[in-house]
């Protein structure tokens, strides 16, 4: 992936070194009215490359920022069911340990009703 945006980049300065030799004319920009900006076309390209390119980055930081955020708030819904789950297993061993006591004792008790089925 790297390879393929490190080639992407090349082409576009590539581009734009290209453009900026073959387009040395003066352009005006009207920022505001009363306001201008006279540059070379290739330069005034390049600024609004660079702009763009700067906004391009600060939306990216955005979006890992609320990614990020989500990110904590899935971690702690799901710490919290881990929680309920492990009380919920120590729950049903505490029950399993209750009911395997209980079960010796009644098979002690039927071994003992059985015996004396036989004796009568």
């Amino acid at each position: 992936m790297r390879q393929i945006n490190f080639v992407i980049i090349f082409v576009i300065c590539l581009a734009l070194v290209l453009f900026g030799i073959e387009n040395t004319d003066p352009a005006v920009i009207r920022i505001v009215k009363g306001i201008e900006l006279q540059a070379p076309l290739s330069v005034e390209l390049i600024l609004a490359m660079g702009i763009g390119a700067v906004l391009a980055w600060v939306f990216s930081v955005w979006t890992q920022l609320q990614r990020a955020l989500d990110s904590k708030k899935d971690v702690r819904v799901k710490d919290v069911r881990i929680q309920e789950l492990e009380e919920n297993v120590e729950r049903y061993k505490a029950e399993l340990e209750e009911q395997q006591r209980l079960l010796p004792a009644a098979a002690h008790s039927t071994q003992g009703n059985e015996a004396e089925v036989y004796a009568q």
